[in-house]
């Protein structure tokens, strides 16, 4: 009988490793740097072929980067709202899950998070200089719908990013980044048409995002709830005229920041 070998199989070889280097990268600091491919090889005493594994299993997780060629390496993300919402969005859309799903999901969801903030006791210092910010910015840019819609989009994502709770804050801003993701899209397509809303429709936008950010500096959680949930089913219902129908789409949502992403945590 030919004796068992005792050798452990590359794979799960490449899982231990894995495991190991995806326990650092979340337990790091924002500046964590992955060693070299040749000094991860010589720490963990394994073979050149296990480490390369190791990292192609990051890489599907999006917490690595591998840079092929003469400049090869590996760089490290530590996973945000962006790279939540990525994942999200492929279990929505293999579920078939539609937008008209998604805008009810939210719906529920986001008009809370415009009630924790009006529920911040700081939200005269914290919160409402962003949106008054966001606001100037939104004004300057009617007349330009792709840029209206990704400002006023980054308005939802500030009310989303200044919720205290932070199991909330990701939770609904990897929805909101998939929403965001799918609504620039639709804008980006009527604008080429040239069959982008009205410039009043834009002013009405900034007219609720205007009571809305009064609402919160004045602490009054019940009122801009309602008004969030208002706003949202009117401004959703634009896009859902033409979608309502279609399946979340993921491939753009990587594209858009989300919440914590390169604009930084807004607790």
């Amino acid at each position: 009988m030919t004796p068992r070998s005792s050798r452990v199989p590359q794979h799960r070889v490449a899982e231990t490793v894995a495991a190991e280097l995806r326990a650092r990268i979340l337990d790091s600091g924002e500046d964590f740097e992955l060693s070299p491919q040749e000094q991860l090889t010589r720490e963990f005493g394994v073979s050149p072929p296990s480490i390369r594994e190791a990292l192609r299993i990051l890489e599907t997780e999006g917490l690595v980067t591998v840079r092929r060629g003469s400049v090869g390496g590996a760089d490290a993300h530590r996973p945000d709202e962006a790279s939540a919402a990525y994942h999200l969005g492929l279990a929505l859309q293999g579920a078939r899950v539609t937008l008209g799903d998604l805008a009810s999901g939210l719906q529920l969801l986001e008009p809370m998070c415009a009630a924790e903030c009006a529920r911040r006791p700081d939200r005269l210092e914290a919160v409402v200089p962003a949106l008054e910010a966001n606001l100037e910015a939104a004004a300057g840019l009617i007349g330009d719908g792709v840029g209206f819609t990704g400002m006023a989009r980054d308005f939802h994502d500030l009310i989303v990013g200044f919720t205290p709770n932070a199991t909330v804050r990701h939770i609904v801003g990897s929805l909101v980044a998939l929403w965001s993701a799918q609504e620039q899209t639709w804008a980006q397509a009527r604008d080429e048409r040239g069959e982008y809303p009205s410039e009043d429709d834009a002013r009405q936008a900034l007219r609720a995002h205007r009571r809305l950010a009064e609402e919160i500096a004045a602490g009054r959680p019940a009122e801009a709830e309602r008004i969030a949930r208002a706003h949202l089913a009117a401004t959703q219902a634009v896009v859902l005229a033409r979608f309502d129908d279609g399946v979340v789409k993921v491939a753009s949502a990587r594209a858009r920041p989300a919440v914590n992403g390169s604009r930084g945590t807004r607790i």
